[in-house]
């Protein structure tokens, strides 16, 4: 039976993989096209998540980078958001592999420290800021899932990819016809709840 650490640690790679099929066979326009009111985008959801990875893996725990956090480059303001997508000097080849390096620095800091090592998030209440690596491996797990999930809604939008798996193999093997006739059903349900 493999240990918590590296239970946690795998549940946090599952995420990031999860984040990076989405975007598989995409290219530069639909990986960085915003899909909500609010610029949300496939590219952006992955910078952010590798972003977050980078610090929360590394200044929580003293451990520097070379990398620099997107709201960190020269000249950029901090509230433009721009760890939410890809800039127009960045493509998408450049992001990819900014994200695995924030992700390999992740996975160093997690391989080298016990689950007890204590940080310090520097941008959360002092009441609170003091974690271990084990509160830090769950509380990214748990922020990356909900972007993966973000992801998937999203693509599925985008071409019907659907599932965790490329092949979507995790979801009912139904035909198209079965598909429109189960979102019938929901929508009747859902109209007979209506109101007005």
């Amino acid at each position: 039976m493999a240990d918590l650490k590296t239970v946690l640690h795998d549940m946090l790679k599952t995420q990031r993989a999860a984040l990076l099929l989405k975007l598989d066979g995409l290219d530069e326009y639909e990986a960085r096209r915003p899909r909500t009111p609010t610029g949300t985008n496939l590219l952006g959801l992955l910078k952010h998540s590798a972003a977050c990875e980078l610090g929360y893996f590394g200044e929580t725990f003293g451990r520097s980078s070379e990398l620099v956090l997107p709201w960190e480059v020269e000249g950029v303001d901090p509230d433009d958001n721009e760890d939410m997508f890809a800039t127009e000097g960045e493509s998408m080849a450049d992001v990819l592999a900014w994200c695995r390096a924030c992700f390999d620095h992740a996975d160093a800091t997690i391989e080298t420290l016990p689950l007890d090592a204590e940080g310090r998030v520097a941008w959360w209440p002092e009441e609170r800021s003091t974690v271990t690596l084990g509160q830090i491996i769950a509380h990214m797990a748990l922020d990356e899932a909900r972007h993966a999930g973000h992801a998937d809604i999203l693509r599925e939008q985008l071409d019907g990819s659907v599932g965790l798996r490329s092949e979507g193999n995790n979801l009912p093997g139904w035909d198209e016809q079965r598909w429109a006739d189960y979102v019938a059903r929901l929508t009747r349900i859902a109209e007979a709840t209506r109101t007005s």
